[in-house]
């Protein structure tokens, strides 16, 4: 079985049809760590493509703020005006499918999927220091997060926790071979607003067959990402940062 791993699309349908286009023929199933929508100017376009692709999905931040909007009390300026606009223009089909999409974690038969942390879906696990006592709260040996929008993951060995690596600014992949008796967090980065100093979508492939993690990266046409965004009177900084991929 070869999966799809996505998370934080946010509305960006641009970097969405890249990865899509880069990774057919490649998995056998799509999951999705949540933040369909936020920030990207076409959230109508992610859920129905998040629909049609039959993906095991839990809710992100963003996803519940489209609808409740205490949610969005948290967020930075920018990230509180694109919330309120998807709520604005989402018609209420698609507010009732973001609404119905369950919160983390998932456990499925060989994984298990959250959007921030396995004990509280909006937390951030971006450093090794995070991960005290995580490894108590998996119920699977590999587990799917997003939330951070830095494509990464560990593993955890007899020697400690290991830094899974990811590709090069010049690479499309790095693939990982897991250690079939070890713990693994797998983050497969943001498709559609990365924050690690690289701009290209990032997404993830898991084959539990071979035991094998491909982590990959693709360009994109940000152009017309950036453009949709300031056509929508969105916050600017939402399409300036989609360049420098922070």
């Amino acid at each position: 079985m070869r999966r799809l791993i996505l998370s934080d699309i946010h509305g960006n349908l641009e970097a969405l049809e890249a990865v899509s286009n880069d990774a057919r023929g490649r998995y056998d199933e799509v999951v999705c760590c949540g933040d369909i929508v936020g920030y990207g100017a076409s959230p109508h376009e992610a859920i129905v493509w998040m629909q049609r692709s039959g993906a095991s999905i839990v809710r992100g931040n963003h996803d519940r703020a489209a609808w409740e909007p205490g949610v969005r009390e948290s967020f930075t300026p920018s990230a509180r005006t694109a919330a309120a606009w998807c709520a604005q223009v989402l018609g209420e089909e698609d507010l009732a499918w973001l609404r119905a999409l369950p919160p983390g974690p998932i456990w499925r038969d060989d994984f298990g999927l959250v959007h921030g942390s396995p004990d509280d879906e909006d937390a951030y696990l971006e450093y090794t220091t995070d991960l005290r006592g995580i490894d108590q709260l998996l119920q699977r040996r590999v587990c799917f997060l997003g939330h951070t929008h830095v494509q990464g993951g560990w593993q955890w060995q007899p020697g400690g926790i290991r830094l899974l690596p990811v590709p090069a600014p010049e690479e499309p992949e790095c693939v990982v071979e897991l250690d079939p008796d070890s713990l693994i967090l797998i983050n497969p980065g943001s498709v559609g607003q990365p924050r690690d100093y690289d701009p290209r979508a990032a997404y993830a492939i898991w084959d539990a067959t071979q035991g094998l993690l491909s982590y990959r990266r693709v360009a994109y046409d940000i152009d017309s990402a950036q453009r949709r965004i300031v056509a929508a009177g969105l916050p600017h900084s939402l399409a300036h940062r989609l360049a420098i991929g922070r």
